[in-house]
């Protein structure tokens, strides 16, 4: 008979296990892991009385994608374009960021198929006379693994060449140049640090589903069982 467990620790870690999984891929498709040096605004916005914006505009460059601004000369008028710069893997930019690619990839995939048994937790609690947290849990450290081994190849990509035209000519092997970090790394890195607490916080999710409370209102032949 399937026993529906939901207690304040497994529903904490079933939902930081989503968070952690999308925080990831969302990280892992966007531009924004290098904001390039600022590029000035043409003149020429202002001088046709078209009211354009003198401010300088920041492009900006991710593994596999980047946005720039691209002009419209017959309408006066400058939109943001973003998209990926590679067609297939081959084309990005550096070895390094298509090792980068490759073990965030993995990392993602496996905490992405996490995700999604997390939410079957409160129904199914062992497979194979294993605690699925655990089984969980572990996957989570391996993941946690492969995020670490592609955060630390990253920068060794700055010195290829589609880096330094974003970062200046003094961009090389784990120097920005002119560039700063965006939002994307860091939410990775965040992403990373939390991967690790959701694998150690599994074991204490086991614990609670499995508690004497939990035993007890089974052999009371209650079917769903919540514990806050």
């Amino acid at each position: 008979m399937c026993h529906v467990i939901v207690t304040c620790r497994s529903m904490l870690w079933t939902l930081l296990s989503i968070v952690v999984a999308f925080a990831e891929l969302i990280a892992f498709m966007s531009a924004d892991w290098l904001i390039g040096k600022a590029k000035p605004s043409s003149s020429e916005d202002v001088d046709n009385g078209t009211g354009g914006s003198q401010e300088p505009y920041h492009p900006t460059l991710g593994i596999y994608g980047r946005c720039t601004r691209i002009s419209h000369m017959q309408f006066s008028r400058r939109d943001t374009l973003c998209g990926p710069y590679a067609e297939n893997f081959n084309e990005i930019a550096s070895g390094f960021w298509q090792a980068t690619a490759i073990f965030l990839a993995m990392g993602i995939m496996i905490l992405c198929t996490v995700a999604f048994v997390s939410v079957f937790t409160m129904c199914v609690q062992s497979i194979m006379k294993k605690s699925i947290f655990n089984v969980c849990g572990l996957l989570q450290g391996i993941a946690g693994l492969f995020l670490i081994l592609g955060l630390i190849l990253y920068p060794a990509g700055w010195g290829c060449q589609k880096a330094i035209s974003y970062c200046g000519p003094y961009a090389s092997a784990y120097k920005l140049g002119d560039c700063s970090l965006g939002w994307a790394f860091y939410t990775a890195i965040g992403g990373t640090v939390l991967t690790f607490i959701c694998a150690v916080f599994s074991a204490q999710a086991e614990i609670a589903t499995s508690s004497d409370k939990v035993q007890e209102e089974i052999e009371e032949g209650k079917n769903l069982i919540c514990l806050l």
